[in-house]
């Protein structure tokens, strides 16, 4: 399964590549829920997008990014100097004497201030990173879909909660992230030939047994360890990879857009480094066909992602 993926997510490129129109209207609103204190999860990438802002619209997504790094500057300053606090008295009582509870403090304290003064210097940076346009399951990022006629970039989390579901779906069925091909007409039947997407994707990243990637079977008395490649086109060109999305709508008026990478049985060289999936890239010529799907013809949906683009993989350790 496609557990991580480096994404494109500047929006501007959506407009010049595809002609796609970008909704303002759901980034900002997905950016005021996050200013608001709604647990949502953006790549970099996507706050940097809107850096240099042309409209009012765009202008209000930045004051909203802005006003979220701030609040979360303080709320690390804040932890920072409450861990600060708790490691000197730690460090205090481990002068007289040696207790396991002053240890632990200590050494808790001690990781908690360090990751915050890391996550804190990463808000602050400006020079972009590769990393900074990584997703996960659970994190928004840009989906283009067919609307009234147009293609349209929205954002979405990457986990998709079919409408009808209730919220408990999330954590019932965790690996709705990924859309399996053998299974769209069954599990995915409401999404398969009614709402189709496109994200676009550099690399992707799978979990993979070490004694799989080197080809051999466990050893006597040896323990499976789980190692993460990064999955690259050889030619390095973006992918196009099919999605399955869905609108949720709660019985309070809330409202999710969330989408699904589709899956498929993997190229040999995919296989051979020990992982048994990949995600299904979309020839262009084939974009607007995927996008504007007819549910009585899924013969012909099936043909577009058997109709793909043979891309070899190359990959390495992710770092």
């Amino acid at each position: 399964m496609c557990y991580s993926a480096q994404i494109q997510a500047d929006y501007h490129t959506f407009v010049r590549a595809f002609g796609a129109v970008v909704d303002l209207r759901e980034f900002a609103r997905l950016y005021a829920a996050r200013a608001g204190g709604a647990k949502i999860k953006v790549p970099k990438a996507l706050d940097a997008a809107f850096s240099n802002p042309v409209s009012d619209e765009e202008r209000s997504i930045k004051a909203l990014a802005d006003q979220y790094r701030v609040d979360q500057a303080t709320k690390l300053d804040h932890e920072i100097s409450r861990q600060r606090q708790r490691l000197a008295e730690a460090e205090r009582v481990l002068e007289t004497r040696i207790t396991k509870k002053a240890l632990e403090d200590r050494r808790i304290a001690t990781g908690k201030v360090a990751w915050c003064l890391s996550r804190w210097t990463d808000l602050q940076r400006k020079e972009p990173k590769a990393r900074d346009s990584r997703i996960f399951p659970g994190w928004y990022a840009p989906v283009m879909i067919s609307e009234n006629g147009r293609r349209v970039l929205k954002p979405m989390r990457y986990q998709c909660r079919p409408q009808g579901k209730p919220a408990i779906y999330d954590t019932k069925y965790p690996g709705t992230y990924n859309a399996r091909r053998d299974n769209l007409e069954g599990f995915w039947r409401n999404q398969f030939g009614v709402t189709h997407g496109i994200i676009v994707v550099q690399s992707f990243y799978e979990n993979v047994s070490r004694h799989a990637l080197e080809g051999r079977d466990l050893a006597p008395g040896e323990k499976d360890e789980s190692v993460v490649l990064q999955f690259k086109p050889e030619s390095r060109h973006d992918m196009l990879v099919a999605c399955l999305w869905s609108k949720w709508c709660g019985q309070d008026g809330q409202e999710l857009l969330s989408f699904a990478a589709i899956t498929d049985e993997p190229p040999p060289e995919v296989a051979a480094a020990g992982h048994d999936r990949c995600i299904i890239q979309i020839r262009p010529e084939n974009m607007s066909a995927w996008l504007t799907p007819d549910r009585t013809n899924l013969s012909a949906m099936h043909a577009i992602l058997d109709d793909r683009p043979r891309s070899y993989f190359v990959h390495e350790m992710a770092a």
